[in-house]
């Protein structure tokens, strides 16, 4: 088996029976095993996880990230939370828990928490990452699978593809396939879940694309310019452990209708994108060795985000 970097027992590429045992893969994702022979000991994952008020589910989020056999890059924007999170995130830093801490003074909104985050990455992939434990990040290795083996430059997690899920409200799930119908008429590309956390893409992409929304509008924007840079998207089923209101949830019913004007503003009105061209050599197969963590822990500190 190849060398694997990243906190996974042995340090080996764990096998399918392995990830069977471990939870990666439930029998409907049993055509989704990951290719062993693939170089994942050279590629490097960015996790942005933006965050606010999640006091009660960050630390064990972040250590639930840390276990995934993956070489990571951890980032971590606190976007003015009020509950005892902001006091919470420097010690995990300075347990190796997060690679770089960045603070919004204020609440700005999900959107700017991630642009934050994605300005900070060095990875070559990046993957959002929400603190709620809605997302179960062991999932990574197989979102990461396409972008690696190059059929992909962005990958979707969908939570409408047949995957185990928490059953809960139905007319959020109506809603979410709505906007994401009304996307996929803009955009014409065929998604099943345009609203999902679980977006991965490419970092010279992502870091290329004229994003600017500074709440939940971030979801249908990054959609329209991945798909007006005509990249390469992927969809596969996730699993989803949703939360209810009284367990913090907090999109509502305003953020909905505000996604209907972000479909329509996003996809007809400037800036235009310009197609991407992936390099004809994956930035992980340059060079030599594996994938190597940024930052060392003595290294890392709070740092203030970059304006916006």
């Amino acid at each position: 088996m190849r060398s694997f970097p990243g906190g996974y027992g042995s340090g080996q590429v764990p096998s399918n029976e392995e990830y069977v045992m471990h939870g990666f893969e439930e029998r409907r994702f049993r055509p989704l095993a990951v290719d062993t022979d693939l170089p994942w000991d050279r590629i490097r994952l960015s996790v942005v996880v933006p965050v606010f008020n999640e006091a009660r589910t960050v630390e064990e989020l972040l250590r639930q990230v840390r276990s995934v056999p993956l070489a990571l890059e951890v980032i971590v924007v606190d976007d003015g939370s009020t509950d005892g999170t902001r006091d919470i995130l420097p010690g995990l830093a300075e347990n190796g828990l997060i690679d770089h801490l960045v603070m919004h003074e204020v609440n700005r909104g999900k959107g700017a928490a991630l642009r934050t985050g994605f300005a900070h990455a060095t990875g070559h992939v990046v993957v959002v990452q929400d603190a709620d434990m809605e997302y179960d990040p062991r999932e990574f290795p197989l979102l990461l699978e396409p972008i690696l083996s190059g059929k992909a430059d962005a990958v979707y997690g969908s939570r409408f593809l047949g995957g185990p899920h928490r059953v809960l409200f139905f007319w959020h799930s109506v809603g979410n396939r709505f906007l994401t119908l009304l996307s996929n008429m803009f955009t014409d590309v065929n998604l099943t879940d345009m609203e999902t956390c679980y977006k991965m893409v490419r970092r010279e992409l992502l870091q290329s694309l004229p994003l600017s929304a500074d709440r939940f509008g971030i979801e249908p924007e990054l959609t329209a310019r991945l798909a007006q840079a005509q990249a390469r998207i992927y969809e596969l089923p996730i699993s989803y452990n949703g939360r209810s209101y009284a367990e913090g949830k907090k999109i509502g019913w305003k953020d909905g209708v505000s996604a209907l004007w972000c479909i329509v503003k996003y996809n007809v009105f400037p800036p235009a994108v310009p197609e991407w061209r992936p390099p004809k050599v994956p930035a992980w197969q340059e060079g030599d060795g594996a994938a190597k963590i940024v930052g060392a822990p003595a290294d890392r500190a709070q740092q203030q985000g970059p304006p916006s």
